[in-house]
Formats: structure tokens, sequence, C-alpha cells
């Protein structure tokens, strides 16, 4: 399995050094995380291994960390992809798959069964199994979640998937498809669109009418209240005379 990303003990040991180097590292910022989970955790992009090689070369020429830490200021270390990186802005919190599901309200293992479906995919991947997703899915997935009050199937929800990742491919490159490959699929997506549109049209009258017919029975539910609290007691009234021909004896 290619690895996305490195978690901080799977950093460590393909890094191969010590908790206390690592700590150390941390302390004079010399390896910078990608990214950080929602609890803070950081992750690391596998480059970040050969990053911690050149930092090993640098200690092992006699160079204290203080000393590593100004030359990264001023020179850095020897990796295009990272000023790439703090261009594009990577550093930003990513949700783990609890994370996500307690984000969106549902459970761990509906995120798993999406996840098999192939309706959503993890942005980035560890070796042993651990994935973040970008804030974006949230969005997502509760787009998913309101198909399915629609009515639509996961597998009729996995083709609304497919769609979407069609047209940011094409939106990236017109040329990802033939013209006439990318006709079709354009074509395909307006008509799930058409598809949807109709649906949600139908759902609207829906919840129109539930609302008026809410609203009337709220007020004829109210109406009876007001009646009922109006209406005399006679069991209680009863009681009470009892009470007052006790009295005289």
């Amino acid at each position: 399995m290619a690895k996305d990303f490195l978690i901080r003990d799977e950093f460590i040991k393909e890094a191969k050094i010590s908790e206390k180097v690592f700590r150390e590292w941390e302390t004079f910022n010399i390896i910078k995380p990608a990214g950080f989970t929602e609890d803070n955790i950081p992750f690391y992009k596998p480059r970040a291994v050969d990053q911690a090689n050149h930092v090993k070369k640098l200690l092992e020429m006699g160079y204290p960390p203080e000393d590593i830490q100004k030359i990264l200021r001023k020179v850095g270390l020897p990796d295009k992809s990272n000023r790439e990186n703090k261009k594009s802005g990577e550093l930003r919190k990513h949700l783990t798959i609890g994370g996500l599901a307690e984000r969106v309200g549902v459970s761990i293992r509906t995120i798993k069964h999406w996840e098999d479906k192939g309706i959503i995919e993890a942005d980035m991947r560890s070796e042993g199994g651990f994935r973040l997703f970008s804030q974006a899915y949230v969005y997502l997935c509760e787009l998913i979640k309101d198909l399915q009050l629609f009515g639509y199937t996961l597998e009729e929800i996995k083709t609304g998937s497919d769609h979407f990742r069609d047209f940011l491919a094409i939106e990236e490159n017109i040329n990802t498809y033939s013209t006439e490959e990318t006709a079709k699929k354009l074509d395909s997506m307006l008509s799930a669109i058409a598809q949807l549109t109709g649906k949600m049209n139908l759902l609207k009258k829906g919840i129109s009418r539930w609302e008026e017919l809410i609203n009337k029975k709220k007020r004829e539910i109210n109406a009876l209240k007001r009646r009922n609290q109006k209406r005399e007691k006679p069991e209680k009234k009863g009681e009470e005379k009892e009470i007052k021909g006790g009295d005289h004896e």
C-alpha cells in the first residue's frame, strides 16, 4: 500500500530516531508536520523521512540542534515540494474517521460503509490503515445524508459521486477524456441534475402540504386545550361539598 502520510509513531520508526530525539526536533522546529488531525496529532509526508536523514547527517557533522535550526531558517532542507505545499496551505487540520463521523452525526461504521461503496475516499492513508479526511468531507457527507432523505439508494449516490469526480477531472483538464466521452459524461451529469431537481420539487410540495397540515392541527389542538381548561370539573366540586358537610357534623 502506498503511504500517503505517516502518523507520529510511524515517522519515528521510519526515520530511525528515538523518542527523545524526536521531541528535541519538535522543540527546535526542525522537522515540520504536513498537518494535524482534529485532535492536534501531527502527521508527516513520507518525504519527511528523507529530510530527517539530512538532519541526521548534519548532526553527525557536529552541528547541534540550535545551529541546525538556524541553517534551516536560512536555506531550508532540499525539498521543492515542501515549498509548494507551503504556498498551497497544506498545514491545516484534517479529520480522522472518528472525527468525521462525529462532525456529521453518523457512526464510524457508516463512514466505513460509504468508503466500501466507493462514495467517499480518504485524502490520505497510512501504511497501518490510519486515514485522514479534509474538512470538505463534512459538507460532502451532509449531502449524502440529504440524498438518502430524498430516497436515493447508495448505488445511486455512488453514481452521483462518480459524476462529481468526472466533473472535477474535466474542469481541471478538458482533455482528460475524448471529445465524445466528455460530451457523454456532461450530458449524463445534466440528466442526473434534472432528476434530482424533480425529486426536490416533489419534496418541496410535500413539505409545504405537511407544514400547512401541521400548523392547522396545532391551532386546533391549542383551541381544544383552551376549551378543556374552561370546562367545569364536577368531581372536584362534589368533593368540596362533602368536606363542608363533614365540618357541620
